[in-house]
């Protein structure tokens, strides 16, 4: 059987867990094609436009965005996320959404011991400046206190954009920064059309709103899925410091506990195996965790399994937990609600294991196996 699936192919559920493993085999050899990528993307379209955000579309705004004339003289500041020493993968797309804009761009980085973060932001690609924030009030992202500095460093350096990668902590300080500097923060764009016009999806996923704004100052939030990232090498930016903030100082850090895992960060792996209420426990999960260890990829979930109480809340995936757009993408007992299609529709190739054939999941998905999970999935471990 020809695994392949094409615009001229009707879409098809795959006959065996042995066509799969040939599936994930290919996948690890990286044979796929810039050609295979656009024929599923175009069935992709077709099977279901309604559910998914379609991204030869999104190509194609791009496409005609850089095209746009920009005689507007521009300059963009990005808040950086790191892990101080390196810029986070997220960063790098919002870096990329600051170049479709133009205008010349800096990074601001946060934190005292990012010393490492800030010279390796210097290096990307793109990047003319990096200011460095180096009080200890900015280590964990307080929003008050990162509020204060967005608007101290925009209006000493008047930038026209300032951006930063979507996020739990970006969507706490970037409204901050907003009401102080009375503009109204744009969230979630994933195209630009030029300085004043953004593409970001609506209705969880199921349209895209442009959006025009008049603001003499744009805030705005990046989706990382949306963009390519930056090259991490290849500039040669300027490290300062950032101006002075005033001290907020109406709420201070307590704590944090972090979750360890050996896998891959669920945001950025190349592959993530996910699953739903049809695990049934935490406890099955046990298996999801075997076959993504010998894919090398991390572990997701849906919603209804996380509030099933199966595994942590850090897993979820969807419209109210994580975005996702792996590689690969294998879900696995999940029905498929749009709100969990709007965290992981952006997935280069998606594969659905369930057992009802007439889930809403085979809608979406580019390879099927109606199969019992708990019969496919260890099966799928094993011979891969």
């Amino acid at each position: 059987m020809n695994a392949q699936l094409t615009s001229e192919e009707p879409k098809k559920h795959l006959n065996s867990s042995d066509t799969l493993v040939e599936l994930f085999k290919l996948f690890d050899r990286q044979v796929s094609t810039e050609g295979t990528l656009l024929s599923l993307v175009i069935a992709r379209s077709t099977l279901n436009k309604s559910l998914r955000i379609d991204m030869l579309a999104r190509q194609i705004i791009r496409r005609v965005a850089t095209q746009t004339p920009r005689s507007v003289a521009m300059s963009t500041l990005v808040v950086a996320e790191h892990n101080q020493s390196q810029i986070s993968g997220p960063t790098l797309a919002t870096v990329s959404a600051a170049s479709q804009i133009g205008g010349d761009i800096t990074v601001l980085v946060l934190g005292s011991q990012a010393g490492p973060a800030a010279e390796a932001a210097a290096k990307v690609a793109g990047v003319k400046s990096v200011l460095h924030a180096a009080d200890a009030k900015y280590d964990h992202y307080v929003a008050e206190e990162v509020a204060e500095l967005l608007v101290a460093a925009q209006k000493a350096g008047n930038y026209s954009h300032v951006l930063a990668p979507s996020s739990n902590a970006s969507k706490n300080y970037l409204p901050r920064a907003g009401a102080k500097l009375d503009v109204a923060p744009i969230s979630d764009i994933v195209a630009v059309a030029d300085k004043d016009t953004f593409f970001r999806p609506t209705y969880a996923g199921n349209a895209i709103a442009q959006i025009k704004s008049k603001d003499a100052v744009k805030l705005i939030t990046v989706r990382p899925t949306g963009f390519e990232k930056a090259a991490a090498e290849g500039g040669s930016a300027s490290v300062s410091p950032a101006p002075e903030a005033p001290t907020v100082g109406k709420t201070s850090f307590v704590s944090e506990e972090v979750s360890k895992s050996e896998r891959p960060d669920l945001a950025s792996a190349r592959v993530v195996i996910s699953g739903g209420r049809g695990l049934k426990s935490g406890e099955n999960f046990e298996m999801l965790y075997k076959l993504a260890d010998k894919l090398g990829g991390a572990v997701g979930a849906s919603r209804a399994a996380v509030d099933a109480g199966f595994v942590p809340n850090e897993l979820q995936v969807g419209q109210t937990g994580k975005v996702v757009a792996p590689e690969l993408y294998v879900a696995a007992g999940i029905s498929g609600a749009i709100q969990h299609l709007a965290g992981m529709k952006d997935s280069k190739t998606i594969v659905a294991i369930n057992k009802d054939e007439e889930a809403p999941i085979f809608q979406v998905a580019d390879y099927g196996l109606v199969d019992d999970l708990f019969t496919a999935v260890p099966e799928l471990t094993e011979k891969i």
